[in-house]
């Protein structure tokens, strides 16, 4: 048979193969260490790939829903950081109306304040005045009587 098989060979092409009991020794040496070797290094080489990959698919998959997990996260700490924005807004704002209300009642108080000072002031003006067009009403006929002297050149008297 192998002969027959080396001839075909033969004449298809210009190589010549000559299979003897070697070529079957090394197959059978071949398919023993397979079959030897298979259980003792494939199968556990092939797990270890397969528990390879596994971790590996199960870290992507960890990774990605961690970085799903980050995401939410970083939308409540803005939805948060948001809240706080805005109870600080509206804390600045009370704080704001409350200045205002404040600056306002100070104004209010300094120009009551004022007002009183100038009605002080003018009620003193007033009495001052009154008491100046009195003295002046009572020295009005010497006033006049010294002025009409020395108009006239003689003494005038009241």
């Amino acid at each position: 048979m192998h002969s027959a098989i080396a001839h075909l060979f033969a004449s298809s092409s210009a190589v010549s193969v000559d299979f003897d009991l070697t070529f079957v020794a090394q197959l059978v040496l071949f398919a023993t260490f397979l079959v030897v070797m298979k259980p003792m290094l494939f199968d556990p080489l092939l797990r270890v790939f397969e528990e390879r990959e596994k971790r590996t698919e199960g870290a992507k998959d960890e990774a990605r829903e961690m970085d799903a997990r980050a995401g939410e996260l970083a939308k409540q700490y803005e939805a948060e950081l948001e809240k706080v924005r805005q109870a600080a807004s509206a804390e600045r704002e009370a704080e704001r109306a409350k200045t205002a209300k404040a600056e306002a009642q100070m104004m209010a108080e300094a120009r009551a304040e004022v007002a009183k000072i100038l009605d002080e002031g003018k009620a003193r003006i007033g009495a001052e005045v009154t008491g100046l067009r009195k003295e002046l009403a009572a020295s009005q006929p010497a006033l006049a009587a010294e002025i009409a002297t020395r108009m006239l050149g003689r003494e005038v008297r009241q």
